[in-house]
């Protein structure tokens, strides 16, 4: 049942001319009195700490407003994931140490190195998400780990789910911004770790096998320079390679499109004009993978998938914030900068290639 604070709330962005209980839902009938984005963000808020839900939906031409019991996280499903990562990403990390894991379980504990890299490097970009968005009062979950031991370091990386509106364009700039630049904090200090570690021997594949080979972006050689001057690293240790990975991942979540990082940046800098870039940028991002496979004779076929993969994100305008008219000032627009200098010293056009 609503009570006479919860009318009063409603009332403020949609007219109700009937009310009924569904059970434990109450399901309001009238029109809305703002767009989209500012009925979430007026409602939202104020049910969510009522440990309630709200949605509106269009039901046989009327406007109709649902409020009842809001789902409770199931962390337990956070935490089985997070472990089963860790396992693949050990599995993979022993693997890297020339661990055959039929033939020798027990050894699968040399993966442990990467597995605590990798986990280190993925879960402090979500965790970074996670946390700034709570600050700006944007609801998410924690972090759900993606286990897939067929992947070249164990797994599909992390994500968070955010439940609820961004507040602002301020908020949506914080949020978006927040895990790349954690995340890279973390790669990079991961991978001056790993460099001042031996690498391990190379594992030579069977005749007729195939191994991953990498090239390193501008910001992974600057550090190996100031590491070890004068030096041409021909192998490195599993731990500087996680943090090889993170580089890459900031470099992929920061293009501006849909709703990866850079699109909710570009969003927060550009306003609805990022909307045309995003979709656009998926072309650009196909181009660069047709000119360096065929015109540079590289690897860049990761390219023309992200680029496919882009296409579809690009598809739907980026949602707006609630209140979409404050600027974020300039600041935030020269973090903004340097970050897209950061994701060029983290850019490399043919990232690995097989040999």
């Amino acid at each position: 049942m609503l009570d006479r604070a919860d009318l009063e709330a409603i009332n403020k962005v949609f007219r109700v001319y009937e009310t009924r209980e569904e059970g434990d839902f109450s399901v309001l009938f009238g029109e809305p009195l703002v767009e989209a984005s500012v009925f979430h963000g007026e409602l939202y808020p104020y049910f969510s700490r009522k440990g309630k839900a709200v949605q509106i939906e269009h039901r046989l031409g009327e406007f109709v407003v649902v409020i009842g019991p809001a789902k409770k996280d199931r962390v337990w499903i956070n935490v089985v994931l997070a472990v089963a990562t860790f396992l693949t990403t050990m599995l993979t990390g022993a693997m890297m140490e020339g661990v055959d894991p039929f033939a020798a379980p027990l050894d699968l504990y040399k993966g442990l190195p990467f597995a605590v890299a990798i986990m280190l490097v993925l879960g402090s970009h979500e965790i970074g998400h996670y946390i700034v968005s709570r600050r700006n009062g944007v609801d998410a979950t924690l972090p759900y780990f993606i286990p897939f031991p067929l992947s070249p370091i164990g797994t599909m990386g992390a994500i968070i789910r955010q439940k609820g509106p961004i507040p602002t364009r301020k908020a949506l700039f914080d949020v978006g911004i927040s895990g790349p630049l954690v995340g890279l904090v973390v790669a990079v200090a991961v991978t001056v770790v790993g460099l001042m570690l031996p690498a391990p021997s190379p594992v030579i594949p069977a005749e007729g096998g195939f191994q991953m080979m990498i090239n390193t972006p501008l910001l992974f050689d600057l550090l190996g320079y100031v590491l070890h001057p004068g030096e041409t690293l021909t192998a490195i240790h599993p731990i500087a390679f996680a943090g090889w990975v993170g580089m890459l991942v900031t470099v992929l979540n920061l293009i501006p499109v849909g709703q990866l990082d850079g699109g909710h940046v570009a969003r927060a800098v550009l306003g609805p004009l990022a909307d045309k870039i995003s979709r656009l940028m998926p072309m650009g991002i196909m181009a660069l993978g047709l000119f360096v496979t065929f015109g540079l004779k590289q690897d860049g076929e990761i390219w023309i998938l992200w680029g496919l993969l882009t296409s579809f994100m690009s598809m739907a305008a980026h949602p707006k914030p609630t209140d979409d008219k404050e600027p974020i000032g300039w600041q935030r627009i020269a973090l903004a900068g340097l970050t897209l200098v950061l994701a060029i010293l983290c850019f490399t056009p043919a990232p690995f290639y097989i040999a």
